[in-house]
């Protein structure tokens, strides 16, 4: 490739560390699209003759249909996919493949390939993460008046319903497609005909390669458009927060399906059991999501350190950009599949959850807003009051709406009867009708909501 200016060849160590080829082949749909945009330019602009431009075209067709079928071939004296399809390229139709290169560049050519890759990317996880919802509201729907217990500090708080729960991981994954769309919108711009960093004095037109690559625009510097991985930056970053999620609705699971909570009965398709005990269902799954959302932060750190030095334009530690966004890609795919088939697919035991919901004390807030609402008493002082009330009940080992009218004067005397109608937790989980609350009835506005929005987005 460049035997004119050096004399002897690379030592086995330099074509070890310089090769790309084992990774980067997985950018060659990228490659073809981008060449064949960019020879089609040339041919427009009379850079290129019109049957050099059919022969490079054909035979790019060619080289696509042969890695559809065996796959791309690791030279890895050819360092890379662009030079590997280039050397393809020359075997098929000789010297007038060289012509492909003209005034471009692999800085800019790489560039172009990355962001479409990305772009790509983006587009099928946007996908799967509409699945992920739309499975979140299935459930939602539901379960949309089953009670269960709401924590905070992983103690009893107050009722809700499973419903509302799964409608708090839906609007998590409404923002993390709404970072990746941000994302989208941010890197549409096409890099190609920025040459090594200076531009090209062909007379090349770059909103044409831009349009036929779908991008919304070329980009207005070159120094910038060869050098900047800020879109494969922002990729990981919205990657690594939607993993954030799903590790902790991954956590919620194995945390329900533990006994002690019991909460759910995870399915066979995405559980394991244990060599040595025989009983044991265990959720790996889950756990791997877990695991793998450290892995993702790992490799948004990865290209953060590998960037933050860098002077312009491009330097051969960018070959290292592509790695960590390949494995969070794949890592964020798998851990999304895995936990739709996870709502989707699992059993909740209703009794159970609300058992545990009827156990904590979970009405206490209910006690102290009633004394506000029906007694006018401060709310400090009503917390006072329904804190003496729950230490009594934990005293006589019962639940706040089984002590009777009694004991709850005695603690307070503009205690009365109606107090019970606040006490039981499905009271407690109809008072919550304010916008986004956990009453069954806001639940299901939600889902209609989620629903409509769902149909909205499937249809642009």
């Amino acid at each position: 490739m460049w035997g004119g200016r050096f004399a002897a060849g690379p030592s086995a160590i330099m074509r070890e560390i310089n090769a790309s080829i084992p990774f980067d082949k997985v950018l060659w749909r990228q490659d073809i699209a981008a060449s064949k945009a960019h020879v089609g330019m040339l041919e427009a602009q009379g850079i290129v003759l019109a049957r050099d431009a059919r022969a490079i075209a054909d035979g790019l067709d060619t080289i696509a249909a042969e890695y559809a079928t065996n796959g791309v071939p690791e030279n890895w004296d050819l360092e890379d996919i662009h030079m590997v399809t280039e050397d393809r390229l020359t075997q098929l139709i000789g010297p007038v493949a060289g012509r492909l290169h003209t005034a471009r560049s692999r800085n800019d050519q790489v560039a172009t390939d990355f962001r479409l890759w990305v772009r790509d990317t983006i587009d099928s996880i946007d996908l799967s993460l509409a699945a992920l919802q739309e499975a979140l509201v299935e459930r939602a729907e539901e379960h949309a008046a089953t009670i269960m217990p709401g924590f905070t500090h992983l103690q009893t708080a107050q009722p809700v319903t499973l419903g509302h729960h799964f409608m708090a991981y839906h609007e998590m994954i409404r923002r993390d497609r709404s970072r990746f769309a941000d994302a989208r919108a941010r890197m549409n711009e096409c890099p190609l005909g920025s040459a090594a960093l200076a531009g090209t004095g062909f007379p090349i037109d770059r909103d044409r390669t831009a349009a036929a690559l779908g991008f919304d625009r070329p980009t207005d510097n070159s120094l910038d458009a060869v050098s900047d991985r800020d879109f494969a930056l922002d990729f990981l970053s919205c990657a690594t927060q939607c993993a954030l999620h799903l590790s902790r609705l991954a956590e919620e699971f194995v945390l329900w399906a533990s006994q002690p909570f019991g909460f759910v009965t995870l399915p066979d398709a995405l559980s394991t059991g244990s060599s040595i005990m025989p009983q044991k269902k265990n959720p790996d799954a889950a756990e791997l999501v877990r695991g793998h959302s450290g892995r993702i932060v790992g490799c948004l750190t990865a290209l953060m350190v590998t960037m933050k030095g860098l002077p312009l334009a491009y330097s051969k530690d960018m070959q290292d950009d592509k790695p960590p966004v390949f494995e969070a890609a794949s890592l964020l795919a798998l851990s999304v599949a895995a936990m739709t088939g996870m709502v989707a697919q699992s059993s909740f035991r209703a009794s159970r959850m609300r058992e545990a919901a009827e156990a904590g004390y979970a009405t206490a807030t209910d006690l102290a807003d009633w004394l506000v609402r029906e007694a006018g008493i401060p709310f400090r002082e009503a917390h006072h009051i329904t804190g003496a009330a729950v230490r009594l009940a934990e005293e006589r080992g019962v639940a706040l709406d089984q002590l009777t009218i009694e004991d709850l004067t005695d603690i307070d005397p503009r205690i009365d009867s109606r107090v019970y109608q606040a006490l039981s937790i499905d009271a407690s989980v109809a008072a919550r009708t304010s916008h986004g609350g956990t009453a069954p009835d806001q639940v299901r506005a939600r889902v209609r909501d989620a629903r409509k929005a769902l149909r909205l987005e499937e249809s642009r």
